[in-house]
């Protein structure tokens, strides 16, 4: 599915732990203006459900677990993000979705800009007219 971009971290580390790096512009394909994180969601709780006309972000999960749903008008696909080093971008114009959090989820976003409400599509079928 080309509109998904998913793709592993490198893992550095020794006997004492892991580290992962993110950087804007080397590892990631943006300069990073915004991070935020989502934790303590609770059991049966989805969140997202949206889009963006130009913002694209970075997830990961930092700790447990969480199932995306992305879909770009055409097609949609589900995968779990289940490991800290593995990554998904999820690029403008891509309706996005988080079910089944574990309970030790943190998923940690970055994201090219600051937050501006007006760039959200919070309605899917005005999501579908849009494209």
């Amino acid at each position: 599915m080309s509109f998904v971009n998913t793709f592993n971290l490198n893992v550095l580390g020794d006997e004492r732990g892991q580290l992962f790096v993110m950087e804007g512009g080397k590892n990631l394909p943006f300069s990073i203006k915004r991070v935020y994180y989502l934790t303590g969601t609770k059991l049966g709780v989805s969140r997202g459900f949206h889009a963006h006309k130009q913002l694209e972000q970075v997830a990961v999960c930092v700790s447990g677990s969480c199932r995306m749903l992305m879909d770009d008008g055409r097609e949609r696909k589900e995968f779990l993000l289940d490991s800290p080093d593995k990554a998904v971008l999820i690029g403008k114009m891509v309706w996005h979705e988080m079910h089944d959090f574990s309970d030790d989820c943190v998923l940690l976003v970055l994201a090219d800009d600051y937050y501006d409400e007006s760039d959200y599509i919070r309605n899917y079928e005005d999501f579908k007219e849009l494209l």
